[in-house]
């Protein structure tokens, strides 16, 4: 399971930290346990969250970098692909990986990656955070956007 050796999401105190979760729309069932799971732990952390829907994981990119230059202060980005017969799969995963980590080096602010790459619809129906799954990657976006986001406000009244 990928989620061998994973950190425990600690408690961090996310008050004031506002958080846009970009969520894309395909794949309903897993993608619903991802947001259900993001929704959870931005309320755990004390954080405040607006949901902001897309039509799918190649769209993430310029929302999120829309949604921070708003004025949020971290995106969580979740979105499923799964593999198919087609080389889709590789575009569309490099396009959303790609476009995240460049939307987060360039504003500066934290993008937590949920988006799961998927060989078959079990594998995300596990890591979904749905009653039986064995992770939430959900979660695990929202606590990483979440606890970055902290560190970056300490890092800032540093200076």
């Amino acid at each position: 399971m990928s989620g061998a050796g994973a950190a425990e999401r600690d408690h961090v105190d996310g008050s004031g930290i506002r958080v846009a979760i970009v969520a894309g729309q395909w794949h309903e069932t897993i993608a619903g346990g991802l947001l259900a799971g993001a929704q959870r732990e931005v309320e755990r952390l004390g954080a405040t969250a607006q949901v902001v829907p897309v039509p799918g994981s190649f769209e993430l990119p310029v929302v999120a970098k829309t949604a921070l230059e708003a004025g949020f202060d971290a995106v969580v980005a979740l979105g499923v692909i799964i593999r198919g017969g087609t080389p889709h799969f590789d575009y569309v995963s490099s396009a959303a990986t790609s476009g995240l980590t460049t939307v987060a080096l360039e504003s500066g602010k934290p993008v937590g990656f949920g988006v799961l790459t998927l060989d078959d619809e079990q594998q995300g129906l596990d890591r979904a955070g749905l009653p039986g799954s064995k992770e939430d990657k959900g979660a695990e976006a929202a606590h990483a956007a979440i606890a970055t986001a902290v560190v970056l406000r300490s890092l800032r009244q540093l200076a």
